[in-house]
């Protein structure tokens, strides 16, 4: 495998897409697949209890079916944490599919090395990467799904304290646009925000403007095919910070599907 400055934690079945393997594509027999069994990996009995606490909030199986997730598909795990959503995907894509969770590298410790592990022991699929997010580098045409939950109005924030530096959205998008395949998706869930200053609004309240989010994802290219209530909530007080105890885990969120064009 070419050295390309990324670390690569047990990657498993991901690993050999930086060689070409997955990138070249998979036999035309997988070509016509079905959809992923997103119930059975929600229901699934080993995962952590503490992440299906979350499940009721969060309507995985909901936001994954609404999304097109399928059986076999190379997805990707964008800003990944404790590996909520890179573990579901992996069990739902099946043993033809797999999961890349990254991480900023500067997130990683210790205790995240070993929650993934543990992840890793029960679902093999899932293989993690990491890199500074002003270096984030991904194979070209390699991923039918990407997932972005509740991350993509970091691009805006920074952060001398978590060593998170300032990025260029434009510039992460191009990155994420090369390494979707033609008609692959990319999921993206966030929690709304008004109107105003982007970077001020992230950084007092971790909320987005959904237009913003529309507008940056069109400029790179891609294009917006439906959108879901799933996770709306009329009553959230858009002027409260996620993390305000009122309003943490119920908030407002929109949910797009995008897709790069074939």
């Amino acid at each position: 495998m070419r050295k390309t400055g990324l670390v690569v934690l047990a990657l498993g079945l991901a690993a050999p897409a930086w060689g070409g393997a997955v990138a070249k594509g998979r036999p035309a027999a997988m070509a016509s697949r079905g959809a992923a069994d997103v119930a059975a990996a929600v229901a699934s009995a080993d995962r952590p209890a503490d992440q299906v606490k979350l499940d009721e909030s969060r309507k995985p199986a909901q936001v994954l079916s609404f999304e097109g997730l399928k059986r076999g598909d190379m997805a990707l795990d964008l800003f990944t944490g404790g590996g909520y959503y890179a573990e579901i995907m992996g069990k739902a894509v099946g043993p033809t599919g797999g999961v890349v969770a990254w991480e900023p590298a500067n997130f990683l410790n210790d205790k995240t090395r070993a929650g993934f592990a543990a992840l890793k022991q029960r679902t093999p699929n899932v293989g993690m990467m990491a890199t500074p997010i002003n270096a984030l580098s991904l194979p070209a045409s390699t991923f039918d799904f990407v997932m972005l939950h509740l991350n993509y109005h970091d691009l805006y924030w920074e952060s001398a304290k978590y060593g998170f530096p300032r990025v260029d959205p434009s510039s992460i998008l191009a990155t994420l646009y090369q390494s979707v395949k033609p008609g692959g998706v990319v999921a993206v869930v966030d929690h709304v925000g008004p109107a105003g200053d982007t970077r001020e609004l992230v950084e007092k309240f971790h909320r987005i403007d959904p237009g913003t989010v529309k507008a940056d994802f069109e400029r790179a290219g891609f294009v917006l095919e439906a959108e879901s209530n799933v996770l709306r909530n009329p009553a959230d007080d858009h002027s409260k910070g996620v993390f305000d105890a009122e309003i943490r885990g119920k908030t407002d969120r929109f949910v797009y599907r995008f897709r790069k064009p074939r």
